[in-house]
């Protein structure tokens, strides 16, 4: 199976601070990757590196097959994107929403009177096109957001923290929305702190302190670390990795 993702040795640094630091990494294509970490792990900083937002310092990487330093304005026009925070308009309704994002990717006519009607079934959003988007709620949002991110049939859907603050029962129906849409081949990164969902995905990798710690399957991982469940190797994990950074503190003081 090919990659739709592929990193080598790929740094960002701002300044003398190192936030992605020799980050190696493979996603294959039609899979779920769940990026794990902490607040100020790296994550953020490696998706807006593979989005083409952000020159990385060091390193290479493609997305989709594309340089993410010389072809980054074809990796936009390929990927999605959802960030945690609601980013469409409130006081605009649920179809004019889809309808400015549509103009943005240059859909119209036929085409977008088809992804309209198709993506408001898929969010379940029927008799709400309608409505504001503002007096939608959170799991609402969130469901409009992605399908604004699918107007464009992306290949790459990159989700940023997308149930944060959802409740359970809307976080379980995006997530089934989002398992069907790898069985159709698109490809999902998603960074999340819900080990339930996490446990979910295909493949993991663990970020800290802008290292990718360790990568591969919730299952796998479990077993490695000899563990009861993901939260455990997250856990155990983060709490290592701040013990050898204190321990570090403690021997450059001494110094």
């Amino acid at each position: 199976m090919s990659c739709a993702i592929q990193c080598k040795n790929l740094t960002k640094k701002f300044h003398n601070r190192i936030a992605v630091n020799d980050l190696t990494l493979s996603i294959k294509k039609g899979s779920i990757y769940g990026f794990l970490g902490p607040n100020g792990s790296g994550k953020s900083t490696t998706i807006r590196m593979l989005c083409g937002l952000l020159v990385p310092t060091s390193g290479s990487g493609t997305v989709l097959g594309f340089d993410v330093t010389k072809e980054s304005e074809s990796i936009k026009q390929r990927i999605g994107y959802m960030s945690q925070k609601f980013s469409l308009y409130e006081d605009l309704t649920v179809e004019e929403n889809l309808q400015f994002y549509a103009g943005v990717y240059g859909i119209a006519g036929r085409e977008l009177k088809q992804r309209k009607a198709d993506l408001i079934e898929m969010a379940g959003l029927t008799g709400r096109e309608k409505q504001l988007a503002g007096s939608l709620s959170g799991g609402w949002k969130q469901r409009l957001a992605l399908s604004c991110a699918l107007l464009h049939r992306p290949e790459l859907l990159i989700l940023d923290e997308p149930t944060a603050g959802v409740d359970p029962v809307s976080r379980r129906i995006f997530w089934d929305v989002i398992h069907d849409l790898a069985r159709q081949g698109i490809t999902i990164l998603v960074t999340t702190h819900y080990m339930d969902e996490a446990e979910t995905c295909d493949e993991i990798g663990f970020i800290f302190f802008g290292n990718l710690l360790t990568h591969g399957t919730p299952k796998s991982l479990i077993s490695e670390m000899n563990a009861d469940n993901l939260e455990d190797v997250f856990i155990t994990l983060v709490q290592q990795q701040e013990a050898a950074q204190a321990e570090l503190g403690q021997k450059v003081g001494r110094k």
